[in-house]
C-alpha cells in the first residue's frame, strides 16, 4: 500500500488520539452543569451537527464578562458552531452535546477547561479573566445535521426538504429559485418568496456564498444556507451589504436549465430546453451507441436560415447513426452524448466543430456558425458480449475493427484508434478455451495493437507508437509485423540506429520479409542523408572560421540537392513518401499505412550524439 493510502487513516487516528487526550483533562469538579430551563424532545447534538446558541459568561459573583444577547450588551447574534469541526473551548465541547433543543443550562468551569487550557484552540477575548473560575450560561436555540460547503465553515447548509435527483446547478446553468434572507437575529433583509428569482450561475448575480450553497442543491430542494460576511459579495440580488456579519438564506430551488460549455471557451454551448427521462449522466449515451434524433439546422445569421430539418427533408424520419464513427459533425455528436432520452437541446456550434471539417450541405457556407435544435428520441447500447460464444465474440470484434479500418482510410485516426482500443478493452474479459481459440485470439489482439500503433504514427506520436508495438514484442520478440511497425516509428522519430536494428532483425527472423526490409532500409538511408544535408546547410561555415572569428549560418541552396545526390531520383519518383511499401504483405497491418514527414528539429531531437553525427562533427578533433 502506498504512503498516500496510509496517510489518511494515520492522520485520522492521530486526531482521535489528541481529542481523547484532551478530554482526559476534564476531571471531577472541573465542569459542573445546572439546568435552568428544560429542553424539548430527546435528541441531543452529535458530531457534525451545527449548533446555534446564545452564551453569557459571568464571574462567580454574577458580574457579566461578555454576552451574545443584545439586552446584556452583546450584538444579539447567536454563536454558530459545528461539533467536531469548529474550534471550541474544552468545557463547551464537552457540555453542549448534553443539551436538548430549547434548554438553558449553566456550566461552571475551572480555568483549565476554558481559555486557560494548555494549547487552547480559541483565543480569549481582550481583557477576559481567563485564569478565573467562570459561569457559562448557554441557551440551545437549535441544532441539526449540517452540510459544510466551505472548509472554513463560512458557508453551511441545512436541508429542510429533500429535492429530486442528484444533479445540481453549475456554471453556466440558468437557475430559478425562491430566496429570502434575514440576519442571524431574525431581521428580514430580502423577500423574493412569491416571485422566483432568475440568475445565471457563475455570473456573480447572487452573493458568492449563496451561489456555493445553491450549487449543492437538487431540483425542488428547500434549504437554509448560512453565509459568513467573507462570502457576502455584492451582486444584483444584494447590492448593499454594510454591517452584515452573517446572513441566513432560505432557498427553494424551483428549476434549473442545464447549460454546458462543451469546449470550455464559450464556443460550443449546449442548452437543455426540454428535460429528458432518467438521471444525468447515467442514462445518457456516453458510450458508442445507435442513436435516433430529430434535428433542425439553422445558420446563425440575422435571418436564422433553416438549412435542414429531418421532419421535412428526411420524409419525417429521424436520423439514425452510430456514435464514434464520424458520421455527423463532431459538435453535434458531443452534445447528443450528454442528452437524456426525450430531451430537447439547443446547440450553438463554431465552424470547426460543425461543417468546416465535415461534408457541408449546399446551403451552408464555409466558416458558418450554426445552431441545431436536437431531440434525442432514443438509443441502443452496443451488444453485451456476456454469454456470447467465442466465435460470436470474434465476429463482433471484427465488425468494430472493420469500422476502425474505414475510419483510418478516411483519415479519422483518433476515431479509428478508439475503435481498436475498445475491442482491446473488451478482450480483457475473453478467455479462449483451447489452443486453437488461443491462437486466433492472440493474432487478433496483436493485429489490433499494431493498428493502434499505426494510428499513433499518423498522429505524429511516435513514442506512443513504439510503446504500443512493444506490447506485441514483449510477448513475441520475433513478430515481423511488429518489428516493421516499430522500425517505422523509430525512423519517423529520428532514432535511426534503432530503426535499422528492427529492419535487419526482420530478415533474420523471416527471409520472406527481405524485400520489405530492404525497401525500409533504403528509405531509412534516404532519411539519414536528408537530415545530414539539411544539417550541413543549416550550419554551413559555422566551424570553418579560425578561433575568434564569427561564422554565419549558411543559406540553403536554390534547390537543396546536388546532382550526385542519390536520393534525388527516388524522391522525385516517390514524393518523399514514408512508411510501409506497397508490397508489404508480411509487414503490413489491416490498415493502409504511409508515414508522415517530420520537421528538421524533430529529426534532430532524439540525442546530441545524432546531431553531431549528422553534422559530421564526430570526425572533428577540435570544436
Amino acid at each position: 500500500m502506498s504512503n498516500e493510502e496510509d496517510f489518511a487513516p494515520k492522520k485520522k487516528k492521530s486526531v482521535e488520539e489528541a481529542e481523547k487526550k484532551r478530554r482526559e483533562r476534564v476531571i471531577p469538579g472541573s465542569l459542573m452543569k445546572a439546568v435552568l430551563r428544560s429542553g424539548e424532545g430527546t435528541g441531543k447534538p452529535a458530531e457534525g451537527d451545527q449548533v446555534i446558541f446564545h452564551c453569557t459568561t459571568r464571574t462567580l459573583d454574577g458580574a457579566i464578562v461578555n454576552s451574545t444577547r443584545a439586552e446584556l450588551g452583546g450584538k444579539g447574534n447567536p454563536i454558530r458552531l459545528i461539533l467536531g469541526k469548529s474550534k471550541m473551548i474544552l468545557g463547551l465541547s464537552e457540555g453542549i452535546p448534553t443539551m436538548l433543543k430549547g434548554e438553558i443550562a449553566m456550566f461552571k468551569m475551572k480555568p483549565e477547561i476554558h481559555y486557560a487550557e494548555d494549547d487552547c484552540p480559541v483565543t480569549a477575548p481582550e481583557g477576559f479573566p481567563m485564569d478565573d473560575e467562570l459561569h457559562f450560561e448557554i441557551e440551545m436555540l437549535d441544532f441539526f445535521k449540517a452540510k459544510v460547503i466551505s472548509e472554513d465553515l463560512g458557508v453551511v447548509k441545512k436541508i429542510t426538504d429533500e429535492g429530486q435527483g442528484w444533479e445540481s446547478p453549475r456554471e453556466p446553468y440558468e437557475v430559478t429559485a425562491r430566496i429570502t434572507a434575514k440576519t442571524v437575529d431574525g431581521k428580514g433583509i430580502l423577500l423574493h418568496k412569491e416571485e422566483p428569482y432568475f440568475f445565471t450561475f457563475g455570473k456573480s448575480e447572487v452573493p458568492k456564498g449563496l451561489e456555493m450553497g445553491i450549487g449543492t442543491m437538487a431540483r425542488g430542494e428547500k434549504a437554509i444556507v448560512y453565509v459568513n460576511k467573507i462570502y457576502l459579495t455584492k451582486s444584483s440580488l444584494m447590492s448593499s451589504l454594510e454591517g452584515l456579519e452573517e446572513v441566513q438564506f432560505e432557498i427553494e430551488l424551483v428549476h434549473f436549465v442545464q447549460v454546458r460549455d462543451m469546449l470550455g471557451d464559450g464556443r460550443l454551448i449546449k442548452r437543455r430546453v426540454v428535460d429528458g427521462r432518467g438521471e444525468f449522466p447515467m442514462d445518457c449515451p456516453l458510450h458508442d451507441s445507435l442513436l435516433r434524433v430529430h434535428y433542425k439546422g439553422m445558420l446563425l445569421n440575422e435571418e436564422k436560415t433553416l438549412f435542414y430539418d429531418t421532419r421535412v427533408n428526411n420524409d419525417g424520419e429521424p436520423l439514425e447513426f452510430c456514435s464514434g464513427e464520424g458520421l455527423v459533425p463532431e459538435g453535434l455528436e458531443m452534445c447528443v452524448r450528454l442528452m437524456l432520452p426525450g430531451e430537447v437541446s439547443l446547440v450553438t456550434c463554431p465552424p470547426d466543430y460543425a461543417y468546416d471539417k465535415f461534408p457541408r450541405p449546399a446551403s451552408v457556407p464555409e466558416g458558418a456558425h450554426v445552431q441545431w435544435e436536437i431531440e434525442l428520441l432514443g438509443f441502443e447500447m452496443p451488444k453485451d458480449w456476456t454469454g456470447l460464444t467465442f466465435q460470436e465474440i470474434m465476429e463482433e470484434a471484427e465488425k468494430i475493427k472493420n469500422t476502425g479500418n474505414r475510419l483510418f482510410k478516411e483519415g479519422k485516426f483518433e476515431l479509428a484508434k478508439a475503435k481498436y482500443e475498445k475491442v482491446i478493452r473488451e478482450y480483457n474479459h475473453v478467455n479462449p478455451q483451447d489452443d486453437e481459440e488461443g491462437k486466433i485470439f492472440l493474432n487478433s489482439r496483436n493485429s489490433l495493437h499494431l493498428n493502434v500503433a499505426a494510428c499513433y504514427q499518423k498522429m505524429g506520436e511516435y513514442r506512443k507508437s513504439i510503446e504500443t508495438c512493444n506490447k506485441v514484442l514483449d510477448a513475441n520478440p520475433l513478430h515481423v509485423k511488429a518489428l516493421y511497425r516499430r522500425g517505422m516509428a523509430y525512423m519517423l522519430g529520428g532514432d535511426f540506429d534503432e530503426a535499422k536494428e528492427d529492419f535487419e532483425m526482420m530478415v533474420t527472423v523471416d527471409k520472406s520479409s527481405e524485400p520489405d526490409a530492404a525497401a525500409a532500409l533504403l528509405k531509412l538511408k534516404q532519411k539519414q542523408q536528408e537530415v545530414e544535408k539539411k544539417a550541413r546547410k543549416q550550419f554551413k561555415g559555422l566551424f570553418d572560421k579560425k578561433p575568434g572569428e564569427i561564422s554565419e549560418v549558411g543559406a540553403d541552396s536554390e534547390d537543396g540537392k546536388s546532382l550526385d545526390d542519390p536520393t534525388s531520383k527516388v524522391e522525385a519518383e516517390k514524393n518523399d513518401g514514408d512508411g510501409s511499401t506497397g508490397s508489404t504483405p508480411n509487414a503490413g497491418t489491416d490498415c493502409a499505412f504511409e508515414g508522415e514527414r517530420t520537421g528538421f528539429l524533430g529529426r534532430l531531437s532524439p540525442s546530441g550524439r545524432r546531431i553531431l553525427s549528422a553534422l559530421g562533427l564526430n570526425r572533428c578533433s577540435v570544436l
